[in-house]
């Protein structure tokens, strides 16, 4: 390789992991702020509604990046629609859930929702990692039950819970699935802004399902506050997009999946003191090794003629038309920057 391809392919090495910390991060934090919109009165049904709208200040903004360049084809619609969608209706499932079952075992069963991420991409797109991400991703997979694990008194009421808590484990893990395969043919802002509005299709039956019975706080610590808290989940949406553009889902899912509780624990541990249980312990210990072992995974070279990275335009991109896109100044780069 001459040294000018060197200097060109460089920049290019390891984007997934900058876009991947960085989800990481807003979602530590986000994490460490979201109790906050029930401890001040603001239902978590209205609180979906809120996050749906800050999907648009960052979804419009990559827009703009990218020159307005926003794919019609059906398959870039229904890519990103079905991300949205898998992703809002796990989340509506969820909320019913919780109304009949133990969130101390449903939260647990959803947070292995990367299980399916990992087998579709390993049968699927081939992917493959070397052993330090397998172990990582391993470790990953065994704490993030532990992180969320908690024991309560017996179960009553059927075992519908469990059916529905598997349905959005299985809807979480074939979004991400999808956000790595769309990103093969689809650009990163087309599929972010369907992802945006497949999340607002579903605000109706947020606001339907809201007690409105109880009081609701319209205070500048309710859906102002709210509004602030779920940008950085908005954000961090966006990044994750990007991140399945760079890397691997394989290693893309258990990453940020294991990382962001991580923060979040450590804030709370900072600001709050509180310290987390012997079992969560064990789980963070176990998702700290299982992120570093992801992170220090060296990247493999790409096989002649077949770069994952390598991004394949629809019939309505151009490179030149979106070269203000921080993600796509040339043609062989993929894009950057759910719910």
């Amino acid at each position: 390789m001459s040294l000018a391809a060197s200097a060109v392919a460089a920049p290019r090495r390891r984007p997934w992991l900058v876009f991947a910390v960085t989800t990481v991060a807003l979602w530590g934090v986000w994490g460490a702020l979201s109790p906050l919109s029930a401890e001040h009165g603001f239902p978590e049904t209205l609180v979906y509604c809120v996050w749906a709208l800050t999907m648009i200040p960052p979804a419009l903004y990559i827009l703009w990046r990218s020159g307005w360049a926003l794919e019609h084809s059906p398959r870039a619609i229904a890519y990103g629609m079905a991300i949205g969608l898998l992703g809002a209706g796990g989340q509506m499932l969820l909320f019913h859930t919780l109304t009949i079952g133990p969130a101390y075992f449903v939260f647990p069963i959803i947070s292995l929702s990367p299980v399916v991420t990992i087998a579709l991409s390993f049968l699927f797109l081939r992917e493959r990692t070397g052993w330090s991400g397998a172990l990582g991703i391993v470790l990953a997979l065994v704490a993030l039950p532990m992180l969320d694990l908690s024991f309560g008194r017996g179960i009553s009421g059927g075992l519908g819970w469990f059916v529905q808590s598997l349905l959005i484990m299985l809807a979480w893990g074939v979004q991400a699935y999808f956000m790595r395969l769309a990103n093969h043919t689809v650009r990163a802002e087309s599929i972010f802004f369907y992802m945006m509005l497949g999340g607002l299709l579903l605000a109706p039956v947020a606001l339907a399902m809201t007690d409105w019975s109880q009081p609701v706080n319209t205070g500048i610590d309710g859906p102002w506050m709210t509004a602030a808290i779920q940008l950085l989940n908005a954000v961090g949406a966006l990044t994750l997009v990007y991140a399945f553009r760079h890397g691997k889902a394989i290693v893309v899912a258990p990453l940020t999946n294991a990382g962001a509780p991580l923060v979040t624990a450590v804030l709370a541990l900072v600001f709050a003191s509180v310290v987390p249980g012997p079992l969560k312990m064990i789980g963070l210990v176990l998702a700290l090794i299982a992120s570093l072992l992801l992170v220090l995974e060296p990247e493999a070279p790409a096989e002649a003629g077949h770069d994952p990275d390598v991004f394949t335009p629809s019939p309505e991109w151009t490179p030149t038309s979106c070269k203000s896109s921080p993600s796509s100044s040339t043609a062989t780069s993929r894009d950057t920057p759910v719910a």
